[in-house]
């Protein structure tokens, strides 16, 4: 499994375009693709352009495979300009064994 947090500046005017593209490409990403596990997207309470993205995935494979697809691609080109920056921090699960039960509560 591969677990990431994306930690993402946008420039403020950019803002609502981008929170538009982004929640069309987590969604997407999650409906059309089996071995996307979560892309949870967020923002900080106090500094709104501050995004945070909670991606999982359920191997290597299905991570490249998100790469390569039509709606990871306009999402990568189409905010291009609006990113000030990205810092991808790759993590490793504490507790592999509540995981399942974290999308078992949610009725998943």
């Amino acid at each position: 499994m591969i677990i990431r947090i994306s930690e993402i500046e946008i420039e403020p005017n950019y803002l609502e375009e981008y929170l538009a593209i982004l929640k069309e490409e987590a969604e997407a990403s999650v409906r059309l693709e089996s071995g996307v596990i979560a892309i949870y997207p967020m923002f900080q309470k106090k500094q709104v352009n501050e995004i945070r993205i909670l991606e999982i995935y359920a191997s290597q494979d299905a991570y490249e495979a998100h790469l390569k697809t039509p709606h990871f691609q306009h999402y990568k080109t189409a905010t291009l300009k609006m990113v000030k920056s990205l810092n991808l921090v790759d993590m490793n699960a504490l507790d592999t064994e509540t995981m399942p039960r974290i999308f078992k509560k949610m009725g998943l």
